[in-house]
């Protein structure tokens, strides 16, 4: 086999890979997710995270009562009879203030190290190739998109509730269905390699993506769909009866997140690099 370089050497020169080879913006958020939990672990009191949680997880009830304040009132005399459940409910809604900002502050507060840890590797997996294809900027109004959409969803279905919601669980959802857009394509990372037609990764990851219509035809898509939707179903009821967690599990807003992602990823997608290379790419092999 030659080691001659050929012309196609000028365009992809070799590159250093680095120790830790994921995109800045997701080291960046899952050095938050991990950081803020630590200081909430091992720097707070427990009334003070406590009072932190109140302030910045995303409350239903506290929404509710910016609106329909009847009904929240209803609910509290329903929970009445019922001591610690109203003293609970009353605490975290507070003066009855919406707190806005909680639609996207929840992400960055964890129920423990094992649900950050769990979604900075689910981050670190399906958000590193999308942050690649579509920048940091991008990445993060994704993340933002995917995050409102996530509460929004659970709101949905618990609107008179006063459990507070955490975790980045939505818009790392976001991701995993941003990331099912293009992986699986043809000539894709992770789709079916096109004969005779030899793409770097690096292009690989940026052919423009498939129409929606397209995409939800795809075998491998619709398997990935499939099975995402019944693990979140599975931890979603039966994570406190199988002991994955001390807590309930707010599948709803994984879903959100979930369905935001695949269905608006184009909007984030920015155009493909040199659309000649992509389109008539075809590199025969050396001997």
């Amino acid at each position: 086999m030659s080691d001659m370089p050929g012309p196609e050497d000028d365009l992809y020169p070799p590159q250093r890979e680095p120790m830790f080879n994921l995109p800045a913006v997701i080291t960046l958020l899952i050095a938050l997710f991990l950081g803020i939990h630590a200081i909430r672990e091992f720097g707070l009191r427990i009334d003070t995270d406590i009072e932190l949680i109140r302030r910045f997880a995303f409350i239903p009830g506290r929404f509710t009562n910016a609106f329909d304040p009847s009904a929240i009132a209803a609910e509290l005399t329903r929970l009445a009879g019922n001591s610690s459940r109203f003293q609970v409910a009353r605490y975290f809604l507070g003066d009855g203030s919406m707190h806005p900002w909680s639609v996207l502050t929840y992400a960055f507060l964890h129920g423990d190290f094992v649900h950050a840890g769990m979604n900075s590797v689910w981050l670190a997996i399906f958000g590193a190739p999308v942050a690649r294809r579509i920048g940091a900027a991008r990445f993060l109004a994704l993340f933002v998109v995917t995050a409102i959409a996530g509460v929004a969803a659970h709101f949905a279905f618990h609107s008179l509730e006063f459990v507070p919601v955490v975790g980045a669980s939505a818009s790392v959802s976001g991701a995993m269905a941003a990331a099912v857009r293009f992986v699986f394509q043809p000539g894709g990372p992770l789709g079916p390699a096109v004969p005779g037609w030899q793409l770097p990764p690096e292009y690989s990851a940026r052919l423009p993506a498939l129409p929606l219509s397209d995409v939800i035809r795809d075998r491998r898509v619709m398997q990935f769909i499939l099975i995402w939707f019944g693990i979140n179903l599975l931890f979603g009821l039966f994570s406190v009866q199988l002991g994955a967690t001390s807590s309930t599990v707010a599948w709803e807003a994984h879903v959100g997140g979930f369905i935001a992602g695949f269905l608006l990823f184009q909007l984030f997608d920015p155009p493909p690099p040199d659309p000649q290379i992509l389109a008539g790419y075809h590199r025969q092999p050396r001997f």
